[in-house]
């Protein structure tokens, strides 16, 4: 009868707070909103735990050190990278995008000048009018191109105030994250427990494996593919240096991010490097793209799976439909998602099928 007493209480107090929660809600209209600013240094937290944590988990596997010192190298090359990033790439790839920008209405001439010398035979084949679309065609993208780059200024002019909120979230995201790594055992143990007393044992259990099936695919595609775009990134800087490529780091930044997307990827960082490329030497374009094509080759067939591993176990079929869907639905985001929520599905739904089976007698074989 006492346990039964106490359970009544908790449901009541549960009750009370979710009545005060939906009064407030009521009486204030941006109660909502409040909460969501609160929870934003939490929300980096948890992410920036997630991600760190696994090289958290290398050094604590392959060295023998205190939990601290380990967290103290984690954040040092956390931080070493975010200022190597804003003191030395992103001012060289501000002033990559800016003199593209100064050099397109010269290229728009030069192109408008290479349409017109088309042979004239080919113009005299060209029955269904190839040639003035494309012309038309180019005409169109220098036009957004140019009208894109002013409104591309104007806005980050207007989104410089909304920095500064970022930065303080981050910040202090970056502070908690640290004790959510130091203490990570016990929060995972307290949401275990947690997860008990709400939920019957075999939902909970169920909760509880289905939440390491997610922490599973997501960390295994997305930290590897970091570790991997990274590497590609590099490996593309040191070659367009050598073929002596303008816009080398805007290049190796475009290939290293966009190789963040599984089998698309590689061609969308391909195609702005050959663009950018091509008005002042086609000729050097066209090595570019060779020399893209054999780096993106290079990580598909030797770095890529050397770092993943079997990575999240779909195969290319499934990899291509939830990429594409994902980003039909919700753009690049999605693209970028689609491949661990898709790994999260498949597990799910393939336990769900090993269950059925079982409960029917049925071979898995059939």
């Amino acid at each position: 009868m006492l346990i039964e007493k106490k359970f009544s209480y908790i449901k009541y107090f549960v009750l009370l707070i979710v009545s005060i929660i939906i009064w407030k809600i009521i009486d204030n209209p941006n109660f909502v909103e409040t909460i969501r600013n609160i929870m934003k240094p939490f929300i980096w937290a948890f992410i920036i735990a997630f991600f760190l944590n696994t090289i958290l988990s290398a050094l604590e596997r392959n060295f023998k050190l205190k939990r601290w010192i380990n967290i103290l190298i984690v954040y040092l090359i956390f931080y070493g990278t975010i200022v190597l990033f804003f003191t030395i790439i992103t001012p060289k790839v501000i002033d990559n995008i800016k003199n593209i920008g100064k050099e397109l209405p010269y290229y728009a001439k030069k192109t408008q000048e290479w349409l017109s010398k088309t042979p004239g035979y080919l113009m005299e084949n060209d029955k269904y009018g190839i040639f003035d679309y494309i012309k038309s065609s180019v005409d169109e993208l220098f036009l957004r191109l140019g009208s894109s780059m002013s409104s591309i200024v104007n806005k980050t002019i207007t989104q410089v105030i909304s920095i500064t909120s970022f930065l303080v979230n981050f910040v202090l995201g970056s502070i908690i994250s640290i004790y959510m790594l130091k203490d990570k055992e016990y929060f995972a143990k307290s949401l275990g427990r947690l997860t008990y007393s709400i939920f019957p044992v075999n939902r909970a259990e169920s909760i509880i494996e289905f939440s390491k099936e997610i922490k599973e695919a997501f960390s295994k595609f997305f930290v590897g593919k970091l570790l991997d775009s990274l590497i590609i990134g590099v490996l593309c800087f040191a070659g367009c240096l050598i073929m002596n490529v303008r816009y080398a780091l805007l290049i190796s930044l475009i290939v290293g991010v966009t190789n963040m997307i599984p089998y698309f990827g590689p061609f969308i960082g391909m195609i702005p490097a050959a663009i950018i490329t091509v008005f002042y030497s086609p000729f050097k374009a066209l090595w570019v793209v060779i020399f893209i094509f054999l780096l993106q080759q290079f990580d598909g067939l030797y770095l890529g799976p050397k770092i993943l591993g079997i990575q999240v176990g779909l195969k290319p079929f499934w990899i291509i439909l939830s990429i594409l869907v994902g980003g039909g639905f919700f753009g690049i985001w999605g693209m970028l998602f689609a491949v661990p929520i898709a790994a999260v599905i498949r597990t799910v739904l393939g336990k769900y099928i090993v269950k059925q089976h079982k409960q029917k007698g049925i071979s898995l074989d059939k």
